[in-house]
């Protein structure tokens, strides 16, 4: 690397103080001397990060702990032990926060600006979208004096040198969920933009901001403030910025096939302190063909869901034609009440409503959005809707089609259980915890009427024996019910990775020091682009206390979580980039 002569004299002494990194050192500094540097200091009193450290020594706060003997020795080119080189990184990290909060905020708004969701028929690497935001963060890079390189429109990569030959691959995702507009509205009747940040409170509200521009955004400026500050690094950082995470999967795979694989992975996309074990991705596709409705009463033309299997929505809608809309409003909106009122206990309250609109009926039940990785933290208004239809034989007549095979189908199979327990396949792993099993997706294709379970499967039972325990028992409901459904399944691996070697050790304390978290590792339903690379694992950037907005209706990120995070990346990758050995 060429160091200019100002930063040449702390280059060399850092490099030579990296085999004083100990797996049980700290940064002692404390929530309360972080809190009152970010107060005391700001973007136009940061102008650089030794000018910034040679303030804060000379402040009362760099009195404190003998904070100012570690940035003298680190200005003066003197050896630092593991504890006072870990010191640093920590406030290169409030330096970064405060230097370059307002731009990283001011960039997440320029990229969540840019709606780049699935388009049925247009490959990402070819919607106008994806080559949007491929520009914008090219220009960024190029800004930032970071390497970049457009993968084919399926990555983008950008690349911070370092002087060894390993390299640390940063994997974020710049695709998102589709959205249901008329779903994103306050509680207080306010209508948001999902593809504009809106700023309400503390909380920065847009699709991406938690699932996960944010990730490509904070260490896109973690590494611009490596680069300029000309810190040397022990081995190179690649961000992995993928088009495909929330659909086909493809990208990545398609990246790996012409380039190298990272000697170590981390995602930006999951839970922190540091995620060891994913859930094994699954889907159970029932395919009902369309069919003539029979039988007398009202028919059910339309129902929706979630837009993609790992969503679950906060309302699901159907249609239904009858020559008497008012009195059929009437029936529905009274069994509603009931079944609300009935099954308002078993996980979460909920709304069903029936109104007139023109000749027809529009029955909504409306739950709480939630990704389908944490089923327990919404209420899935899909599950109720098909159990509820289902309910109304006898009651309200309806005629019957594939809709109602549907409902049937569901109610009988599923139920409003998220565990498996209505069909008899649940299980539980004492780490990773139970299989999960949620109603998500409702559409047509080919003329069938399709109705997905989102699986998330633990270790303990393999996707083959869980495959065939399901197959089992939906054909033989199938042959029994009489009704015509073709199954597709899809069950994925979970991941396990055995936390062993100093990388680990660094990034778990990293994130539990700053996040007063315990110090353990963790385990999570959501899976990632690292599912199947080396020494992948999570690192946040989603606290695992708060509920996760990502996939939800009104998604949205805190302005401190995303400072947080910006600070807590930009430590992670000077720490990381400077151990002697991971």
């Amino acid at each position: 690397m060429d160091f200019s002569l100002k930063h040449l004299a702390a280059a060399t002494l850092m490099a030579a103080g990296l085999s004083l990194f100990t797996s049980s050192a700290q940064a002692n500094l404390t929530p309360q001397q972080n809190a009152a540097i970010l107060k005391n200091f700001n973007e136009a009193s940061a102008t650089d990060f030794r000018q910034f450290l040679g303030a804060l020594a000379k402040s009362e706060l760099g009195k404190t702990d003998h904070l100012d003997s570690t940035i003298g020795a680190f200005l003066d080119n003197k050896p630092l032990s593991a504890e006072q080189q870990n010191e640093i990184h920590r406030l290169l990290g409030l330096y970064t926060r405060i230097k370059y909060g307002k731009a990283a905020t001011d960039t997440l708004r320029e990229l969540v600006a840019i709606p780049t969701f699935s388009v049925d028929g247009v490959p990402a690497h070819e919607n106008p979208e994806f080559i949007k935001i491929a520009d914008k963060i090219k220009s960024l890079a190029q800004a930032f004096n970071l390497a970049y390189r457009n993968v084919d429109g399926r990555v983008y990569e950008i690349t911070l040198e370092g002087s060894g030959d390993e390299v640390v691959g940063i994997h974020a995702h710049a695709d998102v969920v589709p959205v249901t507009p008329e779903n994103w509205v306050l509680q207080d009747g306010t209508r948001l933009d999902p593809f504009k940040v809106t700023l309400v409170g503390d909380r920065m509200y847009g699709r991406g901001t938690e699932d996960d521009k944010n990730g490509i955004v904070v260490t896109l400026y973690a590494m611009k403030v490596i680069k300029e500050e000309k810190l040397p690094l022990a081995r190179n950082f690649k961000l992995l910025v993928d088009t495909t995470e929330e659909t086909t999967g493809d990208a990545i795979p398609y990246y790996f096939e012409r380039n190298p694989t990272p000697n170590y992975n981390l995602a930006l996309d999951g839970g922190y302190p540091v995620v060891i074990a994913e859930k094994g991705y699954g889907t159970v596709m029932a395919n009902f063909p369309q069919r003539k409705a029979q039988g007398k009463g009202a028919e059910i033309t339309t129902l929706t869901g979630g837009l993609a299997t790992n969503q679950i929505p906060s309302t699901s809608v159907a249609t239904l034609v009858t020559d008497k809309p008012a009195e059929l409003a009437a029936s529905l909106q009274k069994a509603g009440s009931e079944y609300a009122q009935r099954h308002a206990g078993n996980g979460g309250k909920f709304e069903v409503s029936a109104k007139v609109d023109g000749k027809n009926v529009k029955l909504t039940v409306t739950g709480v959005s939630a990704h389908s990785s944490e089923p327990e933290s919404g209420v899935n208004p899909v599950a109720r809707m098909l159990d509820f239809l289902n309910s109304l034989d006898g009651k309200v007549a309806l005629k019957h089609n594939q809709i109602t095979d549907a409902a049937r189908y569901a109610a009988d199979n599923w139920g409003l259980d998220y565990l498996g327990g209505k069909l008899g396949v649940g299980f539980s792993d004492d780490f990773m915890g139970p299989l999960t099993t949620s109603l998500t997706y409702v559409g047509v294709k080919d003329n069938a009427f399709q109705l997905a379970v989102n699986l998330r499967v633990p270790k303990g039972k393999s996707p083959q024996v869980l495959k065939s325990e399901i197959a089992d028992k939906l054909d033989a409901w199938s042959k029994k019910a009489k009704v015509a459904v073709a199954f597709d399944y899809s069950i994925a691996e979970p991941m396990y990775r055995n936390p062993e070697g100093e990388w680990v050790k660094a990034l778990l304390a990293v994130a539990t020091e700053n996040l007063g978290m315990e110090h353990k590792f963790g385990t999570s339903a959501g899976a990632t682009s690292v599912h199947e690379l080396p020494n992948g694992v999570q690192f946040g950037l989603a606290r695992p206390e708060v509920k996760y907005t990502g996939h939800n209706d009104n998604e949205f990120k805190t302005v401190e979580q995303f400072l947080l995070d910006l600070q807590i990346v930009t430590e992670m990758m000077g720490r990381i980039g400077q151990l002697p050995k991971l």
